[in-house]
């Protein structure tokens, strides 16, 4: 009987090591894909213009109805600021482009900032051009440092245009990867080096934001995508906060999750860019992968109980307390369930809101004094009226809790009947006995891990409070390790506008009509 080839079995077996050594290797990295391959979910733009198709995100005009402007297919789940992208490009023809650090134009589907450019003659692949932003930043073989007047300064050649561009090939598969570490820009086409950008300009440069494909208004045109790979980079120089904001819930100006965390996130970037990159999750638990991966601080504002964005999310939890990612929880967000979910939210933040031990009135809190810590740095004694919870379940590792804001309830806190958030009698006896409650705490363990928990926020308008908004924001910033100043983290004063951007449409409660 004839002998059977090994060959092919040791093939078959070799390819197969060489695919999990290739994915175990990829995985280490630290890329995260950001294109599932066979949807658009996760991604905004015209669904006449791109599709998913055989693994690719594919874009394409037709000659019957061509394009009034540039259209974008943007990626819905999150913005990017430090961090490394690899993507396989395929252009047969026209003009296209990756934009990133980007930001929405008025027009829909439309996006300005900064763009890896892509082009089917061969001409701008590699350059770093500014879509409806300042205009070409570094051409191909370019090393640009743009000055503080928004035009190129001083330019350096990392190699002859020409030559640089022949292995990129229209109608064949490349790879673009970019990398925006800080204000530099590096852009590379199959390995090699396109183009580099240092930006210097102050007023107009970019750290964060939207990351986008392109497809160019003019003759049809098509372009593919595939193997979409996102790394997010530590930020070197300043403190990452991630806000996650709960879903629309309550009575107009009240429980405003979206809209609270986009202006406390507004005012950190634009107050203190030097020492904080603030982001925002809108409406609850990031769909995004790679949402913690560079995080120093991660802030929950939303609804609590089962409702809680992180209640099926406890062991990324314990993921960020493990690397020392700091954690807040304002409101609502203090409370999850008792039992594990309530436990995981202590050992993160110190403490937590306990049905049938807590409770939730509305009432007035005067703050008179404050301990030497540096979230109470430059607050001024204030008082207002919130729905300040208090009698909270605090961890038994008293030494790594501070109590920052303290205040007594009036009787009035008790005028509810006894309910799992409204009274119970142990509570009612601390009341009677005018027992000062702890409204505001931090949280630091041993190894540096830090927490807070802020009880009050039920209504929207108390941002406008300064010294309110002080303590929060002094909070944020120190869980993320900020060096607070002494006279705290000064902010402007919201006005009126400022109070009602990002409102969620909601419906008044219906008074019932007295029968």
């Amino acid at each position: 009987m004839a002998s059977r080839n090994p060959l092919p079995g040791i093939a078959a077996l070799v390819a197969a090591i060489v695919s999990i050594w290739s994915h175990l290797a990829f995985a280490e990295e630290g890329f995260v894909s950001i294109f599932d391959g066979k949807t658009l979910e996760g991604w905004v733009g015209d669904s006449s213009l791109w599709r998913a198709e055989d693994g690719m995100i594919v874009g394409e005009t037709k000659e019957n109805s061509p394009i009034e402007y540039n259209q974008f297919l943007t990626w819905a789940e999150g913005e990017v600021d430090d961090f490394e992208l690899k993507v396989e490009f395929k252009i047969e023809s026209g003009n296209s482009g990756i934009q990133f650090r980007s930001f929405a134009l008025e027009s829909p589907n439309a996006v300005g900032g900064y763009q890896a450019d892509i082009d089917a003659a061969g001409k701008w692949s590699g350059t770093c051009y500014g879509e409806k932003f300042r205009g070409i930043l570094a051409k191909r073989g370019e090393s640009v440092v743009i000055g503080e007047n928004g035009k190129p300064g001083k330019v350096d050649s990392v190699g002859d245009p020409k030559e640089l561009g022949e292995p990129v090939k229209a109608g064949e598969w490349n790879e673009y990867h970019i990398v925006a570490r800080g204000f530099t820009i590096v852009q590379k086409i199959n390995g090699q080096l396109m183009s580099r950008v240092e930006d210097a300009d102050a007023d107009s440069r970019r750290r964060a934001g939207l990351l986008a494909f392109q497809l160019h208004k003019g003759p049809p045109m098509k372009v593919s995508f595939r193997d979409v790979r996102l790394k997010r980079l530590p930020l070197d120089d300043v403190k990452k906060v991630v806000f996650v904001a709960g879903k629309p819930s309550h009575a107009p100006r009240h429980h405003e999750h979206n809209a609270g965390c986009l202006l406390l996130a507004r005012l950190l970037n634009e107050t203190y860019p030097d020492k904080v990159l603030a982001t925002v999750y809108r409406s609850g638990w990031p769909s995004d992968k790679t949402a913690f991966r560079n995080a120093d601080a991660v802030v929950m504002f939303a609804d609590g109980g089962q409702r809680h964005p992180a209640f099926f999310h406890l062991e990324t939890l314990r993921d960020l307390r493990e690397r020392n990612v700091g954690l807040g929880a304002i409101h609502y967000a203090v409370e999850m369930v008792p039992g594990e979910s309530n436990e995981t939210l202590m050992e993160s933040i110190g403490g937590a809101f306990e049905i049938h031990y807590s409770v939730n009135p509305h009432w007035t809190a005067s703050f008179t004094s404050f301990p030497d810590h540096p979230v109470s740095r430059g607050v001024e004694p204030f008082e207002v009226q919130d729905e300040w919870y208090f009698n909270m379940r605090f961890t038994d590792r008293e030494e790594a809790l501070t109590p920052i804001l303290s205040a007594v309830p009036p009787a009035s806190t008790m005028e509810r009947a006894d309910g799992h958030h409204s009274g119970n009698p142990a509570v009612r006896k601390m009341v009677e006995a005018k027992q000062p409650q702890h409204l505001c705490w931090v949280y630091e363990t041993e190894k540096g891990t830090r927490g807070f928990g802020f009880t009050g926020a039920h209504f929207h308008d108390n941002w406008a409070n300064d010294e309110f908004r002080k303590v929060v924001l002094n909070a944020i910033g120190w869980i993320s390790h900020v060096e607070i100043p002494e006279g705290g983290l000064d902010t402007p004063t919201p006005q009126q506008a400022d109070l009602d951007a990002n409102l969620d449409p909601k419906e008044s409660p219906q008074r019932k009509k007295k029968k």
